[in-house]
C-alpha cells in the first residue's frame, strides 16, 4: 500500500508552530497560546491536495523555553522522534528575534539526526511584511540546513499558500503520489495499534495460515520495540481479504530504550490515517493506561472503525482465586469498559494470540464494522426516526430542527439545519446519538454531527 508522507513542523517553543499548523489544516486543532510549551503532544491532520496527500504533524517545542525541565525533556524526545521519521521537515524560527541558543540546538540536530534525503523548509514566522527580512535571508541560507526559505504570517495567511505549494512540490520530487480513493470492493485496511509489548505482532502471526506464517512470520519478543520494520500483511478468511497494517515498526536508528512509547503513538497516528478499522490491542495483565485511552481517542478523532482486543485473556486463569476463569474475565472486561467508557460503541473482544481463543470472531467483526462505517440511512427514514426521537423530550434547539440529512462522508455524518447552531448543547447531541444507535446498527464506528444555520 502506498505510504502517506509525514510532514513535521518543528521549532523551539512559541515560534508559531501551532498557529501555522491550524492555518494549513484549515481548522483549529492545535492549542495556540503565548505561553511557551503549550503544545505537549503530537497533533496530526491529513491534508489533501490535487496531486498529493500528506499527514501534517505539529510537535511541542524543542530546545527549552519553559520552567518545567521534565516537561521539556518529554516534549523534546517526542519532537526528535518526529524529526527522525518525517519525510519533510518544516523548521520554524521567529523572524522578530535573533537566532537563539535553542534555535542553534535544533539546527545542530537537523544536521546530525535528520535523514539526508529529507528536505527541510525553513519558515521565519510572525512576518507580516516579508520585504522587511530580506537582509536576514542570507543568514538563514548560510545555516546550510535548507535551500528553501518561506517567510509567513499564519494569522494573516501571508506566505502560507506558497509554503503549501513548496511542500507539495518537494513531496512530488520524492515520488509521493496521491492515494487512490478506496473502493467498496477493496479489502478492509486494518491498523493494529497499542502500547509496545501487548502482543500486536503475535496476534498478526496468529491470524495467518500455517503456510503464510512459515514464509513470513512477524518477529516476536518480550522486549518492547523488537519489531523494527513495519510490514503490511494480506490475510484471507472465508474467501475475503483483509490488509493488516502492523504499527510496531521502529526505524533502526531510534533507540528502543528512549521514547519507544512516544514512537508507538507516532506510528499509530500514521497508520490510522491509512486504515479503515483500528484494532486497539490491550493486555489483560495490565490496567488500561493513559496511552491506551489516547490511542482510542485518536482512532475516534480520525473517524476510523474501532475494535478493542483484550489480548492475553488466557493468563487470568492462573491468577488469584478471585480472578480465575469466567469471573476473572468478567471483572477484567468491566474494568476495561469503565476505563474506556467514551468509546462504548466499540466492541470488546477477549482473545489470546497464544491459544487463539476468540481470534475467529475478529474477522466477521471487522467486516461488520466496515459495513457500518459505510451505512447510509435514507432521508425519509431518518426524518421519521428523528421525529420519534425528539417527541416529548426537553430539547429546545433540536426539537425545532428544520431539516436532517446524512452527508456522503465516512464515517456516518449527519447534518442538522437549525436556526442557531451555537445553541445546541453537547448533552443534546449525546442523547441524539444514543437514540440513533438504538435504532440503527453503528457498532464499531464513530458518528459525527454537523450543525448548520439557516444562512449556511
Amino acid at each position: 500500500m502506498p505510504s502517506l508522507p509525514t510532514v513535521a513542523i518543528i521549532g523551539r517553543p512559541n515560534t508559531g508552530k501551532s498557529t501555522l499548523f491550524n492555518r494549513l489544516a484549515g481548522e483549529r486543532k492545535a492549542i495556540e497560546s503565548e505561553v511557551a510549551g503549550t503544545t505537549r503532544d503530537h497533533v496530526a491532520h491529513r491534508i489533501a491536495t490535487k496531486t498529493v496527500d500528506f499527514l501534517l504533524l505539529d510537535t511541542g517545542g524543542m530546545g527549552g523555553g519553559t520552567d518545567d525541565k521534565g516537561f521539556e525533556q518529554d516534549v523534546h524526545r517526542q519532537s526528535l522522534l518526529a524529526l527522525e521519521n518525517a519525510d519533510l521537515i518544516v523548521f520554524t524560527i521567529n523572524s522578530r528575534e535573533e537566532l537563539t541558543k535553542s534555535d542553534h540546538v535544533i539546527i545542530d540536530l537537523l544536521r546530525k539526526r535528520s535523514r539526508r534525503h529529507v528536505p527541510v523548509i525553513l519558515v521565519p514566522t510572525k512576518c507580516d511584511n516579508p520585504a522587511t527580512i530580506e537582509g536576514q535571508l542570507v543568514e538563514y541560507l548560510s545555516l546550510g540546513i535548507a535551500d528553501i526559505v518561506i517567510p509567513v504570517s499564519a494569522p494573516h495567511a501571508i506566505g502560507t499558500e506558497e509554503l503549501l505549494e513548496a511542500i507539495v512540490k518537494e513531496l512530488k520530487r520524492l515520488h509521493f503520489k496521491k492515494q487512490e480513493k478506496a473502493k467498496a470492493s477493496d479489502p478492509p485496511k486494518v491498523a493494529v495499534i497499542g502500547k509496545p509489548n501487548v502482543g500486536k505482532s503475535s496476534l498478526i502471526n496468529a491470524f495467518m495460515s500455517d503456510p503464510q506464517r512459515a514464509v513470513s512470520p512477524m518477529l516476536v519478543s518480550d522486549i518492547p520495540g523488537t519489531t523494527r520494520d513495519a510490514v503490511d500483511t494480506i490475510i484471507r478468511f472465508n474467501e475475503q481479504e483483509f490488509l493488516f497494517i502492523d504499527t510496531a515498526g521502529i526505524r533502526r536508528r531510534t533507540k528502543v530504550e528512549e521514547g519507544i512509547e512516544h514512537y508507538a503513538v507516532l506510528r499509530s497516528i500514521q497508520a490510522l490515517e491509512q486504515c479503515d478499522v483500528a484494532l486497539l490491542v490491550l493486555s489483560a495483565t495490565e490496567p488500561v493506561s493513559h496511552q491506551d485511552q489516547r490511542l482510542a481517542a485518536l482512532a475516534i478523532e480520525a473517524g476510523k472503525g474501532l475494535i478493542l482486543l483484550l489480548n492475553k485473556i488466557d493468563t487470568l486463569k492462573s491468577e488469584a482465586p478471585a480472578l480465575r476463569g469466567a469471573e476473572g474475565r468478567a471483572a477484567k472486561i468491566a474494568e476495561v469498559e469503565l476505563s474506556l467508557s467514551f468509546c462504548r460503541f466499540a466492541p470488546l473482544l477477549p482473545c489470546s494470540a497464544q491459544t487463539r481463543d476468540g481470534l475467529l470472531r475478529i474477522f466477521p467483526l471487522i467486516a461488520q464494522v466496515q459495513q457500518n462505517r459505510r451505512r447510509r440511512i435514507p432521508t425519509k427514514e431518518l426524518h421519521r426516526w428523528f421525529t420519534d426521537a425528539v417527541y416529548g423530550q426537553p430539547l429546545k434547539v433540536l426539537s425545532k430542527t428544520k431539516h436532517l440529512t446524512q452527508a456522503d462522508d465516512v464515517p456516518p455524518t449527519f447534518v442538522l439545519f437549525v436556526k442557531n447552531p451555537r445553541d445546541i448543547r453537547p448533552t443534546e447531541l449525546r442523547f441524539l446519538e444514543n437514540r440513533l444507535r438504538s435504532m440503527f446498527d453503528f457498532t464499531g464506528t464513530p458518528v459525527r454531527w454537523i450543525a448548520k444555520g439557516g444562512k449556511e
